[in-house]
């Protein structure tokens, strides 16, 4: 029992925020290419695939980033009591778990077209350096969405088995997502990332966060509204996007506080109602 525990602490079963983060673009692409005239059943099946890839590929990306910062992990307040860092599982077993979590991912990923197949085995590289990022560059936020929103392409691809111009700009929109909400999480680290050296999108702008973060999400809505105009969707779709304008600048950034750790995780942990909002928005603009 003592294993299970940790093991569902080391992957972070508890906190499905990060999951469903990963999970919101994948459906994104799948709700925007499927053609909701045709049955319901495959496109079910295949958001039920990608929710369960999401949760098998950030438990292994968190064992592979709780190895990689284990030595940084030990002396920031907020990851010291982590189960590799703390010396509670071993390497050699995290690296086990890691494993195993990989092999089932890939028998959810073989039910998806050859496409999507090789597609996804070209962003594991992605998955497992983005942790390294933080050492090099002040934008680990990039790579961080590069990986994260790459499951709106696979989403897309498995019903068009193509890539569409669409898609791209989706994509590049939803990184910008991505760097705005996890250049909020990482105010909760800023003091202890300084200290030991670390890089990130909310020290290389921590004197004017707030415009950075406006900038980022400003260049997400964009990709919506152009999205719109491509795909045609209706008019309950635009006004979706009133919504979705409204969380993100009033209620994430209007009322975000980055001195205050509190307040920065409160935002970020909004960013999985606002991954819905634009979920349901694609499903209502499309019937």
């Amino acid at each position: 029992m003592e294993q299970i525990k940790l093991f569902i602490e080391l992957t972070r079963l508890k906190k499905p925020i990060g999951y469903m983060l990963l999970f919101w673009p994948c459906a994104w692409g799948l709700t925007l290419a499927y053609n909701f005239n045709a049955e319901l059943v495959t496109y079910f099946y295949f958001l039920a695939l990608f929710l369960l890839g999401a949760i098998l590929m950030r438990s292994a990306g968190c064992i592979a980033n709780d190895i990689a910062d284990r030595k940084f992990d030990k002396k920031v307040f907020r990851t010291k009591n982590r189960p590799i860092a703390s010396g509670k599982i071993s390497i050699s077993r995290a690296i086990v778990y890691s494993s195993i979590l990989c092999l089932i991912a890939l028998f959810v990923l073989v039910q998806f077209n050859n496409f999507t197949i090789v597609l996804a085995l070209g962003s594991m590289p992605l998955a497992f350096t983005y942790p390294l990022m933080k050492r090099y560059t002040y934008w680990p936020q990039l790579f961080l969405g590069i990986t994260f929103n790459y499951g709106l392409i696979l989403g897309w691809t498995s019903i068009e088995n193509s890539i569409d111009i669409v898609t791209i700009v989706f994509y590049a929109g939803a990184i910008f997502w991505t760097i705005g909400f996890d250049t909020i999480y990482g105010f909760q680290d800023l003091k202890d990332d300084e200290i030991i050296g670390l890089k990130s999108t909310s020290i290389k702008f921590k004197s004017k966060p707030k415009l950075f973060i406006l900038t980022c999400y400003t260049v997400f809505l964009i990709s919506l509204f152009i999205v719109g105009l491509v795909v045609q969707l209706n008019i309950i779709y635009y006004l979706c996007l009133v919504v979705i304008s409204l969380n993100l600048y009033f209620s994430q950034i209007k009322n975000l506080d980055v001195k205050s750790p509190e307040s920065c995780l409160k935002t970020f942990k909004s960013n999985n109602f606002l991954g819905l909002i634009v979920f349901i928005s694609l499903i209502l603009g499309k019937i």
